[in-house]
């Protein structure tokens, strides 16, 4: 049996006597379907909403690991428009700390295609990504894993800088509005109310890797496609600490500048009381003006923290 969770001002959470089945024409624009354990477990809604509007414990589990270190394995392959394995490469990295800084070792790599330039620079966009994400060139050194108080800035930046710093804001703060990313700022904010009324959003309970968690999830309905950006997220958060646990989510778009379409999954595990991510996974293409379209797929599986 389904419960619903209407509001119109904010979210107001009646009783589960009160309410009415889920197929019933509710006014509001925030509307959210309970599973009865949700409301057999006598959750906060709008507390909960609130919390997954704010939650910065994602991006901290990625900041983490500027403070320890794990081994990776990495595979990336770019595709051609057929589909077909157009360039590649697999490797095992390293990463270690010594006085106060970071360091990567490339333990084994293998290469196929045109990957890198005769520089040895990245060919691919895709590429440059997630050297910048899970890469260390050189030493990296008096870093933290403080998430209170930061904010992604891409006003100062220009470039692969500030291309790098929107993407980062999309992958690590889905949901959030977006400065200076055109024609789609607005279109990232999907608890605003002009933009939540696109969406069913849903709040049940499971278990996910021996963890008891909400799942929330957020679909886009049916003929709103192709006027939001997040077509569909799906995130799994601890019933006791709220730190997000494993997030899936999808990610769409179409304009005259650029057009994308992404799907990532990442999960989480826990290592001397930090949460960290160990299993990044992207499949996704995308096209902008001034380059060619890219497909590609990459899964990082991190592991033997320390």
């Amino acid at each position: 049996m389904k419960f619903i969770l209407a509001s119109v001002c904010g979210f107001f959470f009646f009783s589960a006597a009160a309410q009415e089945p889920a197929d019933t024409s509710l006014v509001g624009k925030k509307v959210i379907t309970l599973s009865e354990v949700v409301v057999n477990n006598k959750l906060n809604v709008p507390a909960f909403i609130d919390q997954v509007k704010n939650d910065s414990s994602f991006y901290k589990a990625f900041r983490n690991l500027r403070i320890i270190g794990f081994t990776a394995l990495n595979d990336i392959r770019m595709l051609d428009k057929k589909g077909n394995l157009q360039a590649s490469l697999k490797s095992r990295t390293q990463q270690y700390r010594k006085h106060n800084c970071r360091f990567m070792n490339t333990l084994e790599e293998t290469v196929t295609g045109d990957f890198y330039d005769e520089h040895h620079n990245y060919n691919y966009y895709t590429a440059q990504m997630y050297a910048s994400l899970f890469f260390t060139k050189d030493s990296v050194c008096n870093e933290n894993n403080i998430v209170t108080g930061y904010a992604f800035n891409a006003k100062d930046k220009s470039g692969m800088e500030k291309h790098k710093e929107q993407l980062k804001m999309l992958f690590f703060n889905p949901g959030k509005r977006i400065s200076g990313l055109p024609f789609m700022s607005n279109k990232t904010a999907i608890y605003d109310d002009d933009i939540a009324e696109r969406y069913d959003m849903r709040i049940d309970m499971e278990d996910y890797n021996n963890s008891s968690c909400y799942v929330f999830t957020q679909k886009v309905k049916p003929g709103y496609e192709g006027k939001v950006v997040l077509d569909e997220m799906i995130t799994w958060f601890n019933d006791s600490t709220m730190e997000v646990v494993a997030r899936k989510y999808a990610l769409s778009y179409s304009a005259m500048v650029y057009n994308f379409k992404v799907n990532m999954e990442v999960q989480m595990t826990n290592f001397n009381g930090l949460t960290v991510p160990n299993l990044i996974r992207y499949v996704g293409n995308w096209k902008a003006i001034t380059k060619k379209r890219e497909s590609g797929v990459f899964t990082a599986t991190l592991f033997d923290f320390k």
